[in-house]
């Protein structure tokens, strides 16, 4: 039986739209280049020749997910793109985009108005595309909820929670996430 186990974790790792320590046949491949590269993109609907997913970063829905040039997704970061609804890219992360360690980012919910029912039992709301725009960094152990935006080269401080979209060249920080400052363009 152990045979058949094993057999079939290989099989589920090999076939998973998904990556990250839990798929211990394919996360290996991460620790090193040239096979990080190839698995990325195999798995991603697009990933760039200078992207990189470091070993101990998960993602979901790997299919729906495309990640641009000099992209890094650090330890610790959770990527849970996955989507049965007809979303083509789930999240979209942009070239130049500088990700810490420990980020989240999720493209649904649960339901939760039903008092009578299980919260576990509801659903979920419908999937909402999450952008990481061109030049925009996202702080360590940040989480940014389904439908957000967030601006071109803006900066969302370490630990935010963002709610609703940011735009462009701000910084914004808190639970829930504010602009705080305007980044001044002319310098």
């Amino acid at each position: 039986m152990l045979i058949v186990d094993i057999y079939k974790k290989i099989i589920f790792c090999i076939g998973a739209d998904r990556i990250g320590p839990d798929i211990p046949f394919t996360h290996w491949r991460l620790h090193y280049s040239k096979s990080m590269l190839k698995l990325c993109k195999s798995k991603f609907k697009k990933f760039s020749d200078t992207a990189q997913f470091r070993s101990g970063a998960y993602a979901v829905g790997c299919s729906k997910i495309q990640i641009g040039d000099r992209v890094i997704i650090r330890p610790g970061c959770m990527l849970f793109g996955e989507t049965i609804d007809p979303l083509d890219i789930s999240i979209d992360i942009q070239d130049d985009v500088m990700i810490g360690s420990g980020v989240h980012i999720y493209v649904n919910n649960h339901r939760f108005e039903q008092t009578n029912l299980p919260i576990i039992d509801q659903g979920y709301y419908p999937d909402l595309a999450v952008t990481l725009k061109k030049g925009c960094w996202v702080g360590a152990n940040s989480i940014i909820l389904p439908g957000v935006t967030i601006g071109e080269n803006t900066v969302i401080g370490a630990g935010s929670i963002v709610t609703k979209s940011i735009p462009d060249a701000v910084v914004a920080v808190g639970n829930p996430a504010r602009v705080i400052k305007h980044i001044n363009q002319e310098n």
